[in-house]
């Protein structure tokens, strides 16, 4: 028969008094064993979740910090702020261009990101947002009529006529013609003819008759080439004029109902200066029909011309464009809320956006980083603590029993 002695030994080996659960003991040398294990594995496991629980006061922080996740939550929320100023400095007259946003700043930082990522659109400086937002977005659009076109053709011909610039005398081999030639006074011969006529052959100053042979160089002077260069300095006078007063007429209708694309004050500038040269040219005609036989100077309208119908053409041309923004109103208007909202991110916005990408970046990284090493650390304790069990199971203990019955009524 084995004799068993119960000495120190042998109970420091089969007995062991439980430290959580007073007056509770295991009997055994396994027993023992199993419960110096049990009591390793425990040391691990709050070893685990004491670092558990720092690194979820790092991501989720305390009364005295906000962590992480509340840094992030900061930065959101001092963006969202920041694009709500941004709107505010362009709600007066851009604010159609943001509708469907205006009611939320929420929503409305959710879309500055969005566009910050995704427009694509150009930037367009701010004077010209606004210009076409007044038109765009302004009341009902309808087509604009064009600024009528005025010729200046037949004036500028009128201008080029070599008749200006000729001398216009009488017939050189007749007897009086070297008189006239001498003293140069052809014009003024030309104008006492009428009055040597109407006094039927009486000379007009010293009132004698004349011979008919003065009467017949009288009138073989001025000759058919002299009457018919004569004429044409009159009909180029009477021409002049009438197409003079078509041009200003034209000009005149035009500023009396002007179109709104058109520069108007320049345009009266213009036409002032172009009828003031018009009547300087037609009294230079005057005096040309008057004494033919002088040359005279006409100032070109030319200049102006060109700058009336550069004018008009640039009105022409913004109320094409006007037409065709009508024509498409909806895909103008698409364009320009796109345009709208890429100069909000990109001026506006631009360095804060860039910084809060950064941060977020940063932030985002370093709460992933966290929640993994707390994922990490956590299955770590949970291994040991299914050890436990499991080990506990395998012991004469009430241990299980006890966490059974609390599993229970939890």
């Amino acid at each position: 028969i084995q004799a068993l002695v119960y000495n120190r030994d042998f109970v420091e080996r089969n007995f062991s008094r439980s430290a959580e659960l007073k007056g509770v003991f295991t009997l055994g040398e396994k027993q023992v064993n199993a419960q110096e294990e049990i009591r390793a594995k425990k040391e691990e496991a709050d070893g685990y979740k004491e670092k558990v629980a720092g690194l979820k006061k790092l991501l989720e922080g305390d009364g005295a910090t906000p962590g992480k996740r509340g840094d992030l939550a900061g930065l959101e929320s001092a963006f969202q702020e920041r694009c709500w100023e941004a709107y505010g400095k362009h709600k007066e007259r851009l604010s159609l261009a943001f509708e469907g946003f205006r009611n939320s700043k929420k929503d409305f930082k959710a879309k500055a990101l969005y566009e910050a990522e995704a427009n694509k659109s150009p930037t367009v400086p701010l004077d010209e947002l606004h210009k076409r937002a007044e038109t765009i977005f302004g009341k009902a659009l309808s087509d604009a009529q064009p600024v009528p076109s005025v010729s200046f053709a037949e004036l500028l011909g009128y201008e080029a006529d070599p008749i200006i610039k000729t001398r216009v005398i009488g017939k050189e081999d007749v007897n009086i013609a070297e008189m006239i030639k001498k003293l140069g006074n052809s014009d003024w011969v030309r104008e006492g003819r009428s009055y040597y006529e109407a006094n039927e052959g009486y000379c007009p100053f010293c009132q004698q008759k004349t011979d008919e042979a003065f009467e017949k160089s009288l009138s073989e002077y001025f000759n058919e080439s002299f009457e018919r260069d004569s004429k044409a300095i009159a009909a180029l006078l009477d021409n002049y004029k009438t197409e003079a007063a078509r041009v200003l007429q034209e000009l005149g209708q035009i500023l009396a109902a002007p179109s709104g694309f058109l520069d108007v004050e320049k345009f009266r500038s213009e036409r002032d200066l172009l009828e003031a040269k018009l009547r300087l040219n037609a009294q230079q005609l005057i005096k040309k029909s008057k004494e033919p036989s002088q040359i005279f100077e006409m100032e070109s309208v030319g200049n102006l011309a060109a700058a009336i119908e550069g004018l008009i053409s640039d009105a022409n041309k913004k109320v094409a464009e006007h037409n065709s923004l009508v024509k498409n109103i909806g895909k103008e208007k698409a364009k320009l809320i796109s345009e709208v909202w890429k100069h909000l991110v990109e001026v506006d916005l631009g360095a804060a956006y860039g910084e809060y990408k950064t941060k977020k970046a940063e932030l985002e990284g370093t709460i992933k980083s966290i929640e993994g090493r707390i994922e990490t650390f956590g299955q770590e304790a949970r291994t040991r603590d299914a050890a436990i069990r499991e080990l506990e199971k395998q012991t004469t203990s009430v241990k299980p029993t006890i966490d059974a019955i609390n599993a229970l009524l939890a």
